[in-house]
């Protein structure tokens, strides 16, 4: 084999031990989960928000953030159910680039697995402790869900993932929401497909054992916008779009139709900007028509302390090292513009 074994990492349950989550911390999770639910299960009405950075690049910012984040939700509460990002794995289009803290937990070190299995850990776990959100992750290595089984609110799986067997099969054993993006092709059936085997029940192995799933019923779309032939993005949040998904949905044996809109990717172009005005519209689009309202469960929404994105060794605290993201003062005024507009109607 082309390959070179470093060393034999620790197991889930080894680093647990290592790092574990205290009761009061993980009855914290537990109440924050059971809320989540309640808007995948169709029993609230509040508007779920998944927004942070691109990719946790260093944790003192993502901490930062995360706690300003804290401040604006204990004010939109009634609204709105705040779930950061803290996404550790970042999926690259052609495998080159910074992929994320569990594999460089200093972007600008060579690669350490283990020590980034440990800060990705340790990150998610000090999140919990100092804001009490329990927060989301890209589920980018289906074996590796296990290192943070215990910390996690949600899950997304990439539009690279979703047609992947394991991911899907693994998204049926989660008790968390898993949010299943549309693949970068557009190909909604894919995702559909997807949605279908994680709601059912499997046997399959993970890890070295053999298992079975038993199906999550709250695993959903997530419309993230495309990339045709020729590179070119397109959106697929307008209306149209919604309406669309709505009708797929009903001629499904789907349960729980949901959909979260991630505002950038192909949906913006990766105009982090347009972000804004993304949200808006899907909002609009939810108070004409009560199909889509009660379809539509969120957004995603890329933001961090900085507008914008830089490279690796830019050196600016709090902006992003990979797709660009909206800047805390254009954040705060939008999270408190959604939660109004919804208030007013």
């Amino acid at each position: 084999m082309n390959m070179d074994f470093l060393r034999k990492l620790p197991t889930p349950a080894e680093i647990k031990k290592l790092y574990p989550a205290s009761e009061e911390l993980l009855e914290i999770k537990k109440k924050n989960d059971e809320e989540i639910k309640k808007v995948f299960l169709g029993e609230s009405d509040k508007l779920i928000l998944i927004i942070g950075p691109c990719s946790a690049d260093r944790e003192d910012a993502v901490i930062d953030y995360i706690k300003r984040l804290r401040v604006v939700q204990d004010k939109v509460k009634d609204q709105i159910i705040i779930i950061p990002r803290i996404y550790t794995n970042k999926p690259r289009t052609t495998g080159a680039g910074y992929k994320g803290m569990l594999h460089q937990p200093n972007p600008l070190s060579s690669p350490d697995m283990l020590k980034g299995l440990i800060a990705i850990r340790k990150l998610h776990m000090q999140a919990l402790e100092e804001t009490g959100f329990s927060c989301a992750d890209e589920m980018l290595y289906s074996e590796n869900h296990r290192y943070l089984s215990d910390l996690l609110s949600y899950v997304a799986v990439g539009a690279r993932s979703v047609e992947d067997q394991q991911h899907r099969l693994t998204a049926s054993g989660l008790d968390i929401p898993v949010g299943m993006k549309n693949p970068t092709s557009g190909d909604v059936s894919v995702m559909m497909n997807s949605i279908n085997a994680a709601q059912q029940s499997h046997t399959f192995i993970y890890r070295g054992w053999e298992v079975v799933c038993h199906g999550n019923p709250m695993a959903h779309a997530i419309l993230r916008g495309y990339v045709d032939r020729h590179g070119n993005s397109h959106p697929n949040y307008h209306y149209e779009d919604l309406v669309e998904l709505d009708k797929v949905y009903k001629t499904s044996n789907l349960v729980n139709p949901a959909v979260i809109v991630d505002t950038n990717h192909a949906n913006s172009g990766k105009k982090w900007e347009e972000q804004i005005r993304i949200a808006k519209e899907v909002l609009h689009s939810t108070r004409h028509n009560p199909e889509i309202k009660k379809l539509v469960k969120g957004l995603m929404i890329e933001s961090y302390l900085e507008d914008g994105c830089q490279s690796a060794d830019g050196g600016v605290y709090g902006k992003s090292i990979t797709d660009p993201c909206l800047g805390w003062e254009k954040t705060e005024k939008l999270i408190y513009e959604i939660a109004e507009l919804r208030k007013n109607h």
